[in-house]
């Protein structure tokens, strides 16, 4: 990539612009930090407009379940098959093959030999006069055969799966089925979009809300950069999110851009992030040192003010005893 000097101007939000010249610092340092991997962004410029584009790895913040579409656009609803028609497919296969018919294996009888003489002679009582106990004869429980409730597959062509495929993404291995159609994202995964830097921010929560057939409004939403020492800054609707995170740094480890609810999370100044992770005990000793300071300085103001009472009123005794010249 040539970044080369250049001297105009990138808009990165309402009345907000940078250089171009240090816009390519920053992404120079972007794509060092990704050599190799596929988060790297390309630049280009198109009639005059300096354009970045790449992946942009957002992870999921949010609190409350989302609902996934019922189904894809253009898809069409094939009813479910009969459950009183299991006949209907006793000759397919799991593939909708045609099964050969099963014939039936000849077996051949041979005569059994004639028992002993000695045992034809057996009265059918025995000397008490009891009848034997007869055998029990084992009889064969008829079963329906396991070909007979093969169903038939349902057959989709290459160009019918890679269209499946590139119309619906799994959200982390979770792809839509109706047991869980509305869920949770796991707190923390990460995911990722493919945008440009002429997209602003709704346009980019629009953009992956469409990639995963989410139902729920874009307007519920919004992009926050969550800083490891807890800020959290709320991406306006002005902003360019790809601007945003390049001018942050490529290092997750330090912010990360979350997708999180609107009304569920407040922003949080870095003033207020530095003291976040401190202990409890930690936190009391800096309220008590600020009270000692704050009683320092309103003794000072109390002892000024009484300073200057005092001369006042030492003036307007003087003036008092002055006489009054004509």
């Amino acid at each position: 990539m040539d970044y080369s000097h250049q001297t105009s101007l990138v808009p990165c939000g309402q009345d907000k612009y940078i250089s171009k010249n240090e816009l390519l610092l920053h992404l120079k340092t972007y794509n060092l930090y990704y050599e190799g991997q596929n988060l790297q962004l390309r630049h280009r410029e198109e009639e005059d407009e300096f354009i970045v584009e790449g992946l942009l790895n957002i992870s999921w913040g949010l609190r409350r379940p989302i609902r996934l579409q019922m189904q894809d656009d253009n898809e069409r609803i094939r009813p479910p098959p009969s459950s009183s028609s299991w006949h209907s497919g006793c000759n397919l296969g799991a593939q909708g093959t045609i099964l050969k018919p099963l014939t039936t294996p000849s077996i051949q009888i041979s005569e059994v030999d004639a028992p002993p003489e000695s045992d034809q002679t057996l009265s059918t009582t025995d000397a008490r006069g009891l009848k034997p106990l007869q055998e029990d004869t084992p009889q064969l429980m008829r079963t329906r055969s396991d070909v007979g409730v093969r169903r038939r597959g349902n057959v989709r062509t290459p160009s019918d799966q890679r269209r499946i495929r590139r119309h619906r993404f799994s959200i982390n291995g979770h792809y839509y089925n109706h047991k869980t159609s509305v869920f949770t994202p796991a707190y923390g995964s990460v995911t990722n979009v493919r945008i440009n830097s002429t997209m602003t921010t709704p346009q980019v929560l629009k953009l992956l809300l469409n990639k995963f057939k989410i139902e729920n409004s874009a307007e519920e939403f919004a992009l926050y950069v969550v800083h490891t020492s807890g800020e959290k800054q709320k991406l306006k609707t002005t902003d360019y999110p790809l601007i945003a995170r390049i001018l942050q740094g490529p290092c997750e480890q330090v912010s990360k851009v979350f997708l999180m609810e609107k009304d569920q999370v407040e922003e949080v100044t870095y003033d207020v992030a530095q003291y976040i992770k401190f202990e409890m005990p930690v936190l009391k000793s800096f309220i008590q040192k600020l009270q000692e300071e704050e009683d320092r300085e309103v003794k000072k103001l109390m002892r000024k003010y009484t300073v200057l009472r005092l001369m006042i009123r030492q003036r307007l005794e003087e003036i008092a005893e002055t006489p009054a010249t004509i």
